[in-house]
């Protein structure tokens, strides 16, 4: 099968990072956040633990990963974390990216724009499956391994060595052995710990609408896809449904704690759903169709963030959302793979569905008997189910009510300008966010970037801590001591922080942050039953992972936006894009902080560091 081919193009795994390299680079981090004497304590736990338990888990781990070459040494713990995770999907770990519009006007009209994106999907699962899906490419080089005359020197190398010729041009095939989780999966409640459910036989699509569940097949009999037409005319019959909105909508309960859902669950299927849920959990994702057309930016994130609850279904791998003016987004569960997978597929389904759109505007639905095709789920509610929705609708209500969502955008320059200023465009949007903290709250605090590292076999991510000594030096010379500063000099200090940052950055991409391996290590002394080593009962050690800025980039032609939720309840969830000539921001946030200043406070640094850049004098 081709599937195997495709594999065996990441023979790279995952390497275990040495244990005092993780133990300098953790330093390094928590030096910013700390005074002298919490560095040296931390220091000497670090160093205590480095020649002691942590030498000998190290050991363990690297001889357990020496016994694993088929995965990488994240891969079993990091799926634990999410699964056994019992605060709700939806916020805290569920993100989102939205499409841009069709540059074809008519085309975003909600029916024709959900037939043709659902075509596209199920066009990508059947290249995908077929094994035709290319992997993906990571350029730590773009200019010189990003051509067409490379992509076809690849294709003709044996794929035993074909890693090695990228590897020469610093290009990695990415990792996809998270791609099948793509569809017919769904994240299932359960005590303790969920489990995802994945069945490829399935041939129908869940379509919510006000809250309503239908299902109808999207594959023939003989793994063929349905006419554009007939998909059409289903989604034109579900749309024109006059059905009234559900008293007790079920979408809430995937909104709930899990060990809570994971009770009414039981309860449900041991009320008569299972046949029903059955078709939830194995459809090959969920078209969710939203009654109402987006009024902003703002708007749009809260809708792809969360909408009303009533009309997603958080568990399932994705909800493909689309609102009725044909605005569309993504939202997915974070559990069975990370943004590079959905990223790949939102780029696909964007250029498939733009470029060749299996139906126009001026097409006529097939005439075929939707009512037949179609199915209304229908569940069969008792009380204490009935009284499950009730309060799970409340909590949601409250949470998403307290949630604030604020964007900014930067038009004063952006990637070009940087690059010609040699300076690297991300490490200068996180040096304006240490900036912004800086003067809004007077303090450096934990600082979360996302990086794939689906570069190796079985990758998920590592963090890049993006505050560090280097950032902390020119925020502050920024924010207090302007006037002690010569423009050269602080030009000197965001170059300084730019290089540093490009290290950083290439360390984590290449598997060589210490994040992951920490964690794996506390794993492993857990799962062994240890009691939890002093290093790990560190305050500083906690505070580092309370990560109050998280922050997550991506820049793509399909997308017009990504946004997640705090993860901490006094943190900033930041998604943000640096463009050719502009800066995009997005940030989420509870009521302990003031969403909206942060950004206006990350404008300012955002100019002030542009103005520095082209040698112009700043005013405080």
């Amino acid at each position: 099968m081709e599937g195997s081919k495709r594999e065996s193009r990441v023979p790279v795994r995952l390497p275990v990072p040495k244990l005092e390299d993780t133990i300098m680079r953790y330093l390094n981090a928590q030096k910013p956040l700390l005074n002298d004497d919490q560095f040296r304590k931390t220091e000497e736990l670090a160093r205590a633990f480095e020649k002691g338990i942590g030498r000998e888990l190290h050991e363990q781990l690297v001889a357990q990963d020496n016994q694993n070459k088929h995965t990488s040494y994240i891969t079993g713990p990091w799926f634990d974390m999410y699964l056994k995770a019992r605060e709700p999907v939806v916020l805290n770990f569920n993100a989102f990216m939205s499409f841009n519009p069709d540059p074809k006007a008519e085309y975003n009209d909600q029916l024709t724009r959900a037939t043709n994106m659902t075509v596209s999907a199920i066009r990508f699962m059947k290249t995908f499956r077929a094994g035709y899906l290319e992997p993906e490419v990571f350029h730590l080089n773009p200019e010189k391994s990003d051509t067409e005359l490379f992509k076809k020197i690849i294709r003709f190398v044996p794929s035993s060595v074909s890693w090695f010729g990228a590897y020469m041009v610093n290009a990695y095939p990415l990792d996809m052995s998270q791609y099948f989780r793509l569809f017919n999966s769904t994240r299932v409640p359960k005590l303790e710990k969920d489990e995802l459910y994945t069945d490829e036989k399935a041939k129908h699509l869940l379509v919510l609408r006000n809250g309503n569940f239908y299902v109808f097949d999207v594959i023939d009999r003989d793994g063929n896809m349905l006419k554009p037409s007939e998909i059409q005319a289903h989604l034109k019959y579900i749309l024109s449904d006059t059905s009234p909105a559900p008293a007790f909508p079920l979408g809430y309960l995937s909104s709930e704690n899990r060990d809570t859902w994971a009770s009414l669950r039981k309860n449900l299927l041991d009320n008569g759903n299972e046949e029903a849920l059955q078709k939830v959990d194995s459809a090959l994702f969920c078209l969710s169709l939203d009654d109402f057309p987006i009024k902003d930016f703002v708007h749009l994130s809260h809708t792809m963030l969360h909408g009303d609850g009533a009309n997603r279904w958080y568990d399932k791998s994705f909800n493909l959302i689309i609102t009725k003016d044909g605005t569309a987004g993504i939202n997915f569960e974070h559990s069975w793979g990370d943004g590079v997978a959905v990223l790949r597929f939102q780029n696909e389904v964007f250029k498939d569905s733009t470029k060749s759109p299996a139906i126009s505007p001026q097409s006529q639905p097939a005439s075929v008997d939707s009512s037949k095709a179609v199915q209304k789920l229908d569940f069969k509610l008792n009380d204490a189910l009935k009284a499950g929705i009730t309060k799970a609708k409340q909590k949601f209500d409250a949470t998403v009510e307290s949630l604030s969502v604020n964007m900014i955008q930067f038009q004063e320059g952006g990637k070009e300008l940087l690059k010609q200023k040699k300076v690297s465009p991300d490490a200068v949007a996180q040096l304006a966010f240490q900036m912004a903290f800086l003067r809004q709250y007077n303090q450096t605090v934990a600082t979360y970037e996302s990086c794939s590292t689906a570069a190796f076999k079985h990758g998920r991510t590592e963090t890049i801590r993006p505050a560090s000594v280097h950032t902390k030096k020119c925020s502050e010379a920024f924010v207090k001591e302007l006037s002690k500063h010569s423009t050269e000099e602080l030009q000197k200090l965001i170059v300084e922080c730019s290089k540093y940052h490009g290290r950083l950055t290439k360390e984590a991409a290449m598997g060589q942050g210490f994040d992951r391996h920490l964690f794996g290590l506390r794993y492993l002394a857990l799962s062994k039953g240890l009691a939890l080593p002093d290093f790990y009962q560190d305050q500083a050690y906690a505070r580092l992972n309370h990560n109050i800025i998280s922050t997550s980039t991506l820049v793509s032609p399909a997308v017009q936006l990504g946004g997640f939720g705090p993860v901490v309840s006094d943190g900033f969830g930041l998604g943000y894009q640096v463009h050719d000539d502009w800066i995009g921001c997005n940030v989420s946030s509870y009521p302990t902080r003031n969403g909206e200043e942060f950004l206006q406070c990350i404008h300012k640094s955002l100019e002030d560091i542009f103005n520095v850049l082209k040698g112009k004098k700043i005013g405080g």
